[in-house]
C-alpha cells in the first residue's frame, strides 16, 4: 500500500514538474509581457516615455505581429528604440522589420540600432537593409545620433553596435583610447553635449567591458542581445549572455556601473538555432525617463 501510495506521488511530480516546463516553453514563446521601468538621469525636470523591443529574431505574434502591435499603441509613447536583431542574419528578407516599422510609424517616432544579425544580414543576403529599414519609417542609427527634443527635454539619441573599447577579460588591460577611429570620433563627439544622452547599444558588451563604463559621459545605455539568459532557472536567473559567459551579470533589467545606467531587455524572441527561451516571457519594455 505504502509502495502505491509513493508511486502515485513521485507519478503526480513528474506530470507537474513535465506541465510546468511545458508551459514554461509554451509562454516563452507566445506570452507576450509589459514590464514597466523608471529611470531616473538627473535633476532637470520632465519625463519622457520609451518603448524598447529587441531580438524578435522574425517572430511574429499573431499575423503581420498584430498581437505586439496593438500592446504597443496601447501605450502613449514619445519614441519607439528597435534595439537590433529583430530579424536573422539568414533571413531570406526583412519582411518582417520592415513590416513592423509600417504599422507602427504613426504611433511614435522610430529609432532603429543594428544588431549582430543585421550585420550579418548585411554581407550575407542584402546589403540594402537600412535603405529598407529607412523607407519603411524608421531612422537607422549607427554611429551616428541625432539631436531631438521631447515634451520639452533636448535629447541626444545615438546608435553603436562597436564595442566603445575591445575587452580584455584575461589581462585586465586598459583599452582606452584603443577603440577604431571613427568609434572614438562618434563617442566624443556623443558626449559633449548638456542633452539627455542615450545609446542604444544592442549588446551591453559594448559598455561593459573595458573601462568603457568609466570613461563616456552618457546618462543611459539602452541594450538586449542576451534573450534575458535565455534559459532562466528559478533562484539563479539567466543562465548564459553571449560573451559574458555564463550566469552572467547584465542581461534583464536596469543597472547602474561607472559613469552611466544600462537598461537590457531580455527582448522577444530567439535565433531558431539557439536553445529554447525558458522561464522568460517576450517583454515588451516601457522606460519611463525622468530628468
Amino acid at each position: 500500500m505504502r509502495k502505491k501510495r509513493v508511486l502515485k506521488i513521485v507519478g503526480l511530480a513528474a506530470f507537474l514538474a513535465i506541465a510546468y516546463i511545458l508551459g514554461s516553453l509554451w509562454a516563452s514563446v507566445n506570452f507576450l509581457v509589459v514590464r514597466e521601468y523608471d529611470v531616473q538621469t538627473g535633476d532637470g525636470g520632465g519625463a519622457l516615455t520609451a518603448v524598447v523591443i529587441g531580438d524578435l529574431h522574425d517572430h511574429e505574434f499573431g499575423e503581420d505581429n498584430e498581437k505586439l502591435v496593438e500592446k504597443i499603441r496601447e501605450r502613449e509613447l514619445d519614441l519607439i528604440l528597435m534595439d537590433g536583431n529583430l530579424l536573422n542574419g539568414n533571413s531570406p528578407s526583412a519582411e518582417v522589420p520592415v513590416t513592423l516599422i509600417g504599422q507602427l510609424k504613426d504611433t511614435a517616432p522610430i529609432y532603429y540600432a543594428l544588431g549582430n544579425h543585421e550585420i550579418s544580414y548585411m554581407e550575407q543576403v542584402d546589403g540594402s537593409l537600412i535603405e529598407e529599414l529607412t523607407a519603411a519609417g524608421a531612422v537607422v542609427l549607427d554611429k551616428e545620433y541625432v539631436d531631438i527634443e521631447i515634451e520639452g527635454i533636448p535629447v541626444r539619441l545615438g546608435g553603436l553596435y562597436d564595442y566603445a573599447f575591445g575587452p580584455d577579460r584575461k589581462t585586465g588591460e586598459n583599452k582606452a583610447m584603443s577603440a577604431p577611429a571613427d568609434t572614438l570620433t562618434f563617442l566624443q563627439e556623443f558626449q559633449d553635449t548638456d542633452r539627455l544622452k542615450i545609446m542604444m547599444s544592442h549588446r551591453p558588451d559594448s559598455f561593459i567591458f573595458g573601462d568603457a563604463s568609466e570613461v563616456w559621459d552618457i546618462d543611459l545605455v539602452v541594450s538586449a542581445h542576451d534573450h534575458g539568459g535565455q534559459v532562466v532557472l528559478p533562484f539563479l536567473g539567466g543562465v548564459y549572455g553571449g560573451d559574458q559567459g555564463w550566469f552572467p551579470e547584465y542581461i534583464h533589467g536596469l543597472y547602474r556601473k561607472g559613469n552611466l545606467q544600462l537598461f537590457v531587455t531580455s527582448g522577444l524572441g530567439t535565433n531558431r538555432e539557439a536553445a529554447p527561451r525558458f522561464n522568460n516571457p517576450p517583454e515588451i519594455a516601457v522606460l519611463r525617463i525622468e530628468r
